[in-house]
């Protein structure tokens, strides 16, 4: 009789254990920005109602996906918000105009452009039922960490955190360095005809001169100086683009008047993911709790 009862109760909790388990709902979602239709991934946690939610911001030539990692055959951001949910944390990613599943031809593609996506983005987060829009955080990798250091001191929506993964911090001296100073005087001559940049890793891009011309009015350390929040800057001594490290990364916060920390780590661009998966895992659970300390 003790081991039926005790077998009934194992079925009663067996439900339990199961949502406690259960995979994130994600849904594709769309919004428009003069005329052209942004994409993103909502991807929200299983059985909790209103969560906060973390806007992601990918990088240069990037998807919201973002980089697969070769061992995992997953991308970044999308390892990020799977295990965000887990810990009852929404997420949307998005496509920037020109990239993904985004309208538009990434030629056209500004940093300002950019910004107009993701301030949409944040707007679109205040009409949606399923998270909590007073409860947001931003996160950026590299130029999308520019991009984010902007949103975070334009917007007029509440921002509870931000989170910058490698940003740029001065866009001009690092894009010059990125793509070559040849290539950015050849893109501000070009009278508004596209130019092709070869980029680090050996593909090819056409951008015209409105992005060159951008990334010199573009400051995302005078931006995040306007933002009163709570900051988390990670950053890695052995990034070859956005560099030298740490001191790219401490430009953002010596500006900063809020709480700001510094993530420092001997990891590249990319967080090492081409050798191995600890130090982005590490990178997405300190960032994590970062969140959760901050939208609660």
């Amino acid at each position: 009789m003790r081991c039926i009862k005790m077998f009934a109760a194992a079925l009663l909790l067996l439900p339990m254990l199961e949502a406690a388990h259960a995979a994130p709902s994600q849904k594709v979602i769309s919004f428009q920005v003069d005329g052209q239709k942004v994409v993103g991934t909502l991807e929200t946690p299983e059985g909790v109602s209103a969560p906060p939610v973390v806007l992601l911001l990918h990088g240069f030539k990037g998807s919201r996906n973002e980089m697969q990692i070769p061992s995992l055959k997953e991308g970044i951001y999308s390892r990020a918000a799977d295990a965000w949910a887990a810990k009852g944390i929404a997420s949307l990613r998005i496509d920037f105009r020109g990239g993904g599943d985004s309208d538009g031809s990434f030629e056209d593609t500004t940093i300002s452009g950019q910004i107009k996506d993701a301030l949409a983005a944040v707007d679109f987060l205040q009409t949606e039922k399923s998270v909590d829009p007073t409860k947001l955080a931003l996160v950026g990798w590299s130029q999308g960490g520019a991009v984010a250091a902007t949103v975070a001191g334009r917007t007029t929506h509440p921002i509870k955190a931000v989170a910058l993964w490698n940003p740029l911090s001065a866009p001009a001296a690092t894009i010059e360095t990125f793509l070559g100073v040849d290539r950015v005087q050849a893109g501000l001559a070009s009278g508004g005809k596209p130019i092709t940049v070869k980029l680090p890793w050996g593909a090819e891009v056409a951008l015209k001169t409105a992005y060159f011309e951008d990334i010199f009015t573009i400051d995302p350390v005078a931006e995040l100086a306007k933002y009163p929040g709570p900051v988390f800057v990670a950053v890695g001594t052995k990034d070859t683009i956005v560099y030298p490290q740490p001191q790219s990364g401490q430009l953002l916060l010596t500006y900063h008047k809020g709480p700001g920390e510094l993530w420092v780590r001997p990891m590249d661009h990319g967080f090492n993911v081409f050798d191995e998966t600890k130090t982005v895992d590490e990178l997405i659970a300190a960032t994590g709790a970062f969140v959760a300390k901050n939208v609660n």
